[in-house]
């Protein structure tokens, strides 16, 4: 690529990034209904792009199929019901899709699809629910990510060196890792004291170190299962940034995780009240 093509697909991903930024934030802010819908959408998308890596155009009903198995955890979402039975709902999906799977020998990674997918979606959604906190919790947790990806990409292009996984994703290295991780911590303490959580600051390192690092994870798992199936991108949906996933692959990982602790120690319908106590 020439530094005019460089440049050119620079400014298109920060553009794009702009104008999805804004979206995202104006729902997240609106809440109810419509944050829901976008869960959903994402869930949604997650499962579109994921299938249509692991599963060839001559098994296109496999794909049809099982984005119909997943519809009922996507009303469920939207309309706002109870998590848990939702998670059980999406359980039982996911049962059934490994039945299919087996049946029709089209392997076991589409219904892995649909647990991801429904993960994604469930998590974000039960994160933001509609009060105070889960506002608070869903604006630090994109402050996290999003901080891990900018700084990634920015101090990995300064200053190279040792690959972080070159088998995987070559383009990643030490110096992005350790780069998106300082600025999650910038970012995710000025959110989180903005927003008045009662953690203190150890506590608050050390949970973002840990939703930092899981965000990285979650990039490099789906660089994995593009590598695995010889995809660069999941799909051209976002222009300069390619696909669903490889936008939220990160945001979803830390999403879950995030989810995961509040609803253990709080409740799976209020688990943003584990960081932000109303």
């Amino acid at each position: 690529m020439t530094a005019a093509g460089g440049r050119s697909n620079l400014q298109l991903r920060m553009m794009s990034a702009i104008v999805l930024a804004i979206v995202v934030l104006a729902l997240t802010w609106a809440g109810g209904f419509w944050y829901r819908l976008l869960s959903a959408v994402i869930g949604a998308a997650v499962l579109y792009e994921w299938t249509s890596m692991v599963l060839s155009k001559e098994q296109a009903v496999h794909r049809v199929l099982l984005g119909l198995l997943f519809l009922p955890v996507l009303a469920l979402l939207v309309i706002g019901y109870s998590i848990l039975p939702t998670l059980i709902v999406l359980a039982a999906v996911f049962v059934v899709a490994l039945i299919y799977g087996v049946a029709t020998k089209s392997g076991l990674r589409p219904s892995l699809g649909v647990l991801y997918a429904g993960i994604s979606a469930v998590s974000l959604a039960a994160l933001r629910n509609d009060d105070s906190s889960g506002l608070a919790v869903t604006i630090f947790l994109f402050a996290v990510v999003w901080a891990t990806d900018i700084a990634a990409y920015f101090v990995g292009r300064k200053f190279g060196g040792p690959k972080l996984a070159p088998s995987i994703s070559p383009g990643k290295t030490w110096s992005g890792a350790i780069g998106g991780t300082l600025g999650a911590v910038v970012a995710g303490l000025i959110v989180a004291w903005s927003y008045g959580t009662s953690w203190n600051v150890v506590a608050l390192f050390v949970l973002i170190l840990v939703l930092s690092a899981i965000s990285q994870i979650g990039d490099l798992f789906e660089s994995s299962i593009k590598r695995r199936y010889g995809v660069k991108d999941s799909s051209q949906l976002i222009p300069g940034h390619g696909g669903v996933m490889d936008r939220v692959d990160g945001l979803v990982a830390a999403a879950a995780a995030l989810f995961i602790l509040g609803a253990v120690f709080v409740s799976p319908d209020f688990p943003a009240h584990f960081l932000f106590a109303r």
